[in-house]
């Protein structure tokens, strides 16, 4: 049985000076990797390292930038992520460039900024942990997925047990302020006391931050195409259940709590850019396919960069006044969508949302006729729960949160 006994509130005013005001994240992604992971949904294209753009990449990135950042330079910066993609593919000198052109444009950034960089172990060595931290990177987030080595062939990883295991110990022997390891369970084959015990090994090295997901198959992946002609292998949804149940329980003894359904961490190692992402904060998103999401003049509005490399490139390329267009697509968020979202994404949080105080925020109704029903409902039966301000869903309810949170939009 699921149990938590923090309060939503502990960390209330930590919180609220990360991310006072009109803070905002800024996520840079990478798009090369050595292989396609079959079952990864995000803008990856494979590439071999030396045939990948390095400078080049980084003065696109630093072009938009500057075309982006134009109206925000008096904002201040809570976060920065390298993500992928393979980001420990960039040549750091590079990715280095990239992360002085985002403190310059931001002068009035906080001192502790968090700045991660995702790496997998197939691109991760003593050398590489050193110059990223030289450049400025101070948080690792090492995708090592698992540890049993059929397991990681059929999710198209291109390590073994041991480089891992070795990413992780190398990461945390650098001297790096914080330290992640991601890892994947609910996989085909493989039993929760078997989730459980990749998760305490993992643990037992002593990261300061693990994100744990059950395998999603995803539309538009390799694993989708075979799920979809009946062809891919997958646990029933009682299995990966138990396992949820497992890793919960054997991280929260290892000293890692449960402060988001994916993701555990010591006390005060959270990730910040995250939970940026949880709490509904802005978002400047740059590279090849990022998104990205920010307010102007009470104006919310998503964008995506165009998905292509070249293109991409291309647009750095044009000449000094270049086409905006070639970014990619831009959408307006209006505040009752701004709201639903800010309930799809933080109720995944152990502490929860305030409500009201995001309605208010937002400048809209926080609860409808509709909601004030769904709410008395699933009080009424303990999968939600009120604490002062705070909403939140009991972990002991975490494996039905999806459901919980769609009868609240």
């Amino acid at each position: 049985m699921l149990d938590s006994t923090a309060s939503p509130g502990e960390t209330d005013a930590r919180h609220d000076q990360i991310f006072a005001g009109d803070s905002l994240g800024v996520y840079v992604h990478f798009p090369w990797c050595l292989a396609k992971c079959p079952y990864c949904d995000f803008l990856s294209v494979v590439g071999e390292r030396d045939t990948i753009p390095h400078h080049a990449y980084a003065d696109a990135v630093i072009a938009e930038l500057g075309f982006r950042s134009a109206e925000l330079r008096s904002r201040r910066i809570h976060s920065v992520f390298f993500g992928g993609g393979t980001p420990s593919l960039w040549d750091p000198n590079q990715l280095g460039r990239v992360l002085v052109a985002i403190l310059d444009a931001f002068p009035h950034t906080r001192s502790s900024l968090e700045i991660t960089a995702e790496c997998n172990p197939s691109s991760f060595d003593s050398d590489k942990a050193r110059h990223l931290l030289d450049v400025g990177v101070n948080r690792f987030s090492i995708g090592i997925q698992g540890l049993d080595a059929r397991r990681l062939q059929f999710l198209g990883r291109l390590h073994d047990r041991d480089q891992g295991l070795t990413a992780v110990e190398v990461a945390l022997a650098s001297g790096a302020r914080s330290v992640s390891a991601d890892l994947i369970y609910g996989v085909a084959g493989q039993t929760a006391a078997e989730a459980a015990s990749e998760a305490s090994v993992i643990a037992s090295l002593g990261v300061h931050h693990m994100s744990a997901y059950a395998l999603t198959i995803e539309e538009g992946t390799r694993f989708g195409a075979l799920a979809r002609t009946g062809q891919l292998p997958l646990l029933p949804d009682s299995a990966v259940a138990d396992s949820f149940c497992s890793v919960h329980e054997t991280l929260e003894q290892k000293g890692l709590g449960h402060y988001e359904i994916s993701n555990f961490s010591k006390p005060d190692f959270e990730s910040v850019h995250n939970q940026g992402y949880w709490l509904g904060r802005d978002y400047l998103g740059l590279g090849c396919g990022a998104w990205g999401t920010l307010q102007d003049n009470g104006q919310r509005s998503r964008y995506r960069n165009c998905q292509n490399p070249e293109r991409y490139l291309a647009w750095r390329a044009s000449g000094p006044n270049p086409d905006p267009t070639l970014l990619g697509a831009i959408e307006t968020i209006d505040p009752k969508t701004a709201l639903s979202e800010r309930i799809l994404l933080g109720l995944r949080l152990q502490r929860g949302i305030r409500l009201e105080r995001e309605a208010h925020e937002l400048g809209v109704d926080p609860v409808t006729p509709a909601r004030a029903r769904a709410l008395k409902k699933l009080k009424a039966r303990g999968q939600l729960i009120q604490e002062g301000e705070w909403l939140r869903i009991p972990t002991s309810s975490w494996l039905f949160a999806d459901g919980i949170i769609a009868e609240l939009l």
